[in-house]
C-alpha cells in the first residue's frame, strides 16, 4: 500500500469542532502528504497556489477539508484542461457550481485530480495505491486514488458510465453516484448531457454520507437504528463476466445481510433492462460526439487516438438510432422504478473483479451502465480484498430520489462486512 492511512472526514471535522486542530493545520498536513507521496501515485494533475489555500474560509461545515476536484470541473484559481492538450492553460473565470458550493461551505480546493481526456478513453499516469502495477479505474481515477492513498479526506468526481463507482471499487473507498442531477453539473465539461452525474469519494460510508448531506443540503445521515431491508440480488445477463473472487464477495455480502435480518430476493434481469444497458453506450457515444464537435473538427489531431476513434464512431450514429436508444432508456427507467416495488435496495457488483494491471486497461463499466442510465442513487461499498490484496467493491442501489436509503443500505452492508 502506497501513501498514508485513510483520512476520516468525520474525525477531521470533530477535531476542528473540539479545538484539537485548526482548519489551517489540517489543510497544511494534506498538502504535506501530497508532496510526500503523490509522485509515485500521480493522483493530482496540479495543486493550487498556497496563497489561494490561505483564502479558504476558516468556518463552515467543511472548514479544514482539503478537497480534491476532478479536472473536469471548472476552477477559477487553477487551470482546468479537462485532461486534454486542446485546453492547455485554460483558466475559467469562475468555479463550477458544485465547486463553488464546496468553497462556500468552507472546503479548501487543494488541487485538480487527474482525469482521462474529456473523461473518456485515454490512459492516465495515475496508479492504484494498493498496487502501483494496477489501474485505479476510469476517468475519476485521480479522485479515487487521492482518497485511497490518504492524501485528502474527500474528492469530487463524475460518472457517465462507471467513473465514480468503478474507481471507488478498485481503490477500496466509498463512492457515491447520487440520483441524476441531485448535485449540479453546471461548470462540469459535458460529455453526455443525458448521463453525466457529479459524484463523491470519501474513506467510508459515514464520511461520504456526511459529505453528501453538506453539499446537497438534504438530510442523508442514517439513524443508529439498524434497518431491516428487502435486498434484491440483481442477476444480470452479464454475470458470466464476474471474477470468482468477486462472485464470492457478493455471495458473502448477501449472507451477511441476511444474517442481520434482511430478506433476500433474487431478481432476474428483464429484457427491458438488458436493452437499456446496451442503449446507454449508444447514447453516450452519440452525445459525446455532439458535445465535442468543435474539438473533434478543429483539434482532432491533438486528441489521443482512442478518444478520436470513439468520437468518430459516435458521429456516425444516425439520429434515428439515437432516438431508439433514448426510447429504450425511457422504458428502462420505468422498469428500474418497478424493481423497487418488491425490494428496498439492490445489491450488485461494482465491477467484474479487482483492478486490472495498467497494461490491460482501466476496467469495464458494464456493471455500472444501467444504474447510470436509470439515474438511480448508487453507492460503492468496499467488500474486502482478493487473495493478492486488491480491493473488491459492491454496489447498493435504491429507487430514484431515495439517496438516503441507498446510503443507509450501504452503511448496513459496511457494518455487516466488518462484523
Amino acid at each position: 500500500m502506497q501513501g498514508f492511512p485513510l483520512v476520516s472526514l468525520e474525525a477531521l471535522t470533530e477535531r476542528i469542532a473540539s479545538g484539537r486542530s485548526t482548519p489551517a493545520r489540517e489543510i497544511e498536513q494534506a498538502r504535506e502528504r501530497i508532496l510526500a507521496a503523490d509522485e509515485a501515485i500521480g493522483s493530482f494533475s496540479r495543486l493550487v497556489e498556497p496563497e489561494s489555500l490561505s483564502r479558504a474560509s476558516p468556518s463552515g461545515p467543511l472548514a479544514g477539508v482539503a478537497l480534491g476536484v476532478k479536472d473536469m470541473f471548472d476552477t477559477f484559481d487553477m487551470v482546468t484542461d479537462y485532461g486534454s492538450p486542446i485546453h492547455a492553460n485554460h483558466r475559467p473565470p469562475g468555479d463550477a457550481a458544485l465547486v463553488a458550493q464546496a468553497r462556500g461551505r468552507g472546503a479548501a480546493i487543494i488541487g485538480k485530480t487527474v482525469t482521462t481526456e474529456y473523461a473518456f478513453a485515454s490512459p492516465v499516469p495515475t496508479r492504484n495505491p494498493h498496487d502501483l502495477a494496477h489501474t485505479p479505474g476510469a476517468s475519476s481515477a485521480g479522485s479515487a486514488a487521492a482518497v485511497a492513498a490518504g492524501l485528502v479526506p474527500a474528492a469530487l468526481g463524475s460518472q457517465t458510465a462507471g467513473s465514480v463507482i468503478r474507481p471507488a471499487a478498485f481503490c477500496g473507498v466509498a463512492g457515491f453516484k447520487p440520483s441524476f442531477r441531485l448535485l449540479p453539473t453546471v461548470g462540469l465539461k459535458c460529455f453526455s448531457w443525458s448521463l453525466d452525474t457529479a459524484g463523491l469519494f470519501a474513506a467510508d460510508i459515514r464520511d461520504v454520507t456526511l459529505l453528501a448531506e453538506i453539499l446537497s443540503g438534504r438530510p442523508m445521515r442514517v439513524s443508529e437504528q439498524t434497518p431491516v431491508l428487502r435486498v434484491g440480488l440483481y442477476r444480470s445477463r452479464i454475470d458470466g463476466m464476474l471474477n470468482p473472487e468477486m462472485q464470492a464477495a457478493w455471495d458473502r455480502a448477501a449472507r451477511a445481510l441476511e444474517k442481520s435480518g434482511c430478506t433476500l430476493i433474487d431478481i432476474a434481469e428483464p429484457d427491458t433492462l438488458a436493452a437499456a444497458r446496451q442503449a446507454q453506450e449508444r447514447i453516450q457515444l452519440y452525445e459525446g460526439a455532439v458535445s465535442l464537435t468543435h474539438e473533434r473538427r478543429h483539434h482532432g489531431d491533438k486528441m489521443n487516438p482512442g478518444l478520436r476513434a470513439i468520437l468518430d464512431e459516435g458521429a456516425a450514429i444516425p439520429p434515428a438510432e439515437y432516438d431508439l436508444a433514448r426510447r429504450a432508456a425511457r422504458a428502462g427507467r420505468r422498469e428500474t422504478t418497478r424493481l423497487f416495488d418488491t425490494c428496498d435496495i439492490v445489491l450488485a457488483p461494482s465491477a467484474p473483479g479487482p483492478a486490472p494491471r495498467i497494461e490491460d486497461g482501466m476496467g469495464d463499466p458494464a456493471f455500472n451502465r444501467l444504474w447510470t442510465l436509470a439515474g438511480t442513487p448508487c453507492v460503492n461499498v468496499p467488500a474486502g480484498l482478493t487473495s493478492n490484496g486488491l480491493p473488491l467493491g459492491l454496489s447498493v442501489v435504491a429507487r430514484f430520489g431515495q439517496d438516503a436509503r441507498a446510503l443507509a443500505g450501504a452503511a448496513l452492508l459496511e457494518a455487516c462486512l466488518r462484523d
